[in-house]
């Protein structure tokens, strides 16, 4: 009866809910090594697991990350912001945390560390652990080396309020921590009209040619609302849109011709822009110059 008693609580494990470390449930009796190793439980780092019946996330692997994580360690980045709410990660990206420069983590697969110095407003409690406050999240998501995708996540924090931009961007006079200079440029390119993140790219990579389109521009003719444009040179009336499968202003197009043909009538110029463009900037600004060209000549 005793080794049932002990087969049936190291059974219960995989119902239990969250992530644990290997060595302690062993400790404790709980699991075998060969459960360890068996179909029963992910492995999520060394000596970190989760029940293979539990929905496997990204903060799953936060917390899981978090377990091995010395107490300052604050998560951060795109970790932090999916935690909050803003999914900028997916289950598997490597968990993003910044610690004191007095801190040895890692390395550890799968888990990205940062070391530089913290101070108290830099973090707030999480579940037992730390998690960047708002100026520390707007911080580590500038300061990466991707710009595109450093402005496309600030426009997703900012647009959600996890970032205000204003606490930023003072949190970003006199910092002096490495990227800095990237980090001021994202900031001064981010806007949290933006819809979503190739819309955010596009932008970006006008920006950088010297092209300034203004965001979501609605338009109007007589009869009322046309439509939204991702981005719209108003002046010109050169509009920029990014033409993704799922995005609304290409369905409507699809179904209603009508549309067209009053942006048309109002004299607009439509540049669709795909995945596949972003991919070719060169060209999609070569396209977008040209539009712009033809339209100043006719005005």
């Amino acid at each position: 009866m005793g080794d049932d008693a002990c087969m049936g609580r190291r059974m219960q494990l995989v119902d239990l809910a969250g992530v644990f470390r290997g060595t302690e449930a062993l400790a404790a009796g709980i699991v075998t090594k060969e459960q360890l190793r068996g179909p029963g439980v992910r492995r999520l780092f060394r000596d970190v697991y989760l029940p293979a019946g539990e929905r496997f996330t990204h903060q799953q692997r936060c917390e899981g990350a978090a377990l091995l994580a010395p107490p300052g360690a604050v998560l951060t980045g795109r970790s932090a912001a999916t935690v909050l709410g803003v999914e900028l990660a997916r289950p598997t990206d490597p968990v993003e945390f910044v610690v004191d420069e007095c801190y040895r983590f890692g390395p550890i697969r799968g888990i990205a560390v940062k070391r530089t110095a913290l101070t108290r407003a830099d973090w707030q409690d999480w579940n037992g652990s730390r998690i960047a406050s708002p100026g520390r999240l707007g911080l580590d998501l500038a300061v990466r080396a991707n710009l595109r995708g450093a402005v496309a996540d600030l426009d997703e924090v900012l647009r959600a309020g996890l970032v205000d931009r204003a606490e930023l961007g003072r949190r970003l006079v006199g910092c002096h921590e490495h990227g800095v200079v990237r980090a001021r440029q994202a900031v001064d390119l981010a806007d949290p009209r933006a819809q979503s993140r190739p819309e955010s790219e596009l932008r970006v990579v006008l920006h950088l040619a010297d092209l300034h389109p203004e965001p979501q521009v609605q338009v109007w003719d007589a009869a009322g609302p046309v439509c939204w444009l991702d981005l719209a040179f108003r002046e010109w009336r050169v509009g920029v849109a990014y033409d993704g499968q799922w995005h609304a202003l290409r369905l409507q197009l699809r179904k209603d011709r009508r549309m067209i043909n009053r942006l048309q009538a109002l004299d607009w110029e439509i540049v669709f822009v795909t995945a596949d463009d972003l991919y070719h900037p060169d060209e999609l600004v070569r396209t977008v110059r040209t539009a712009l060209t033809k339209a100043r000549r006719s005005r």
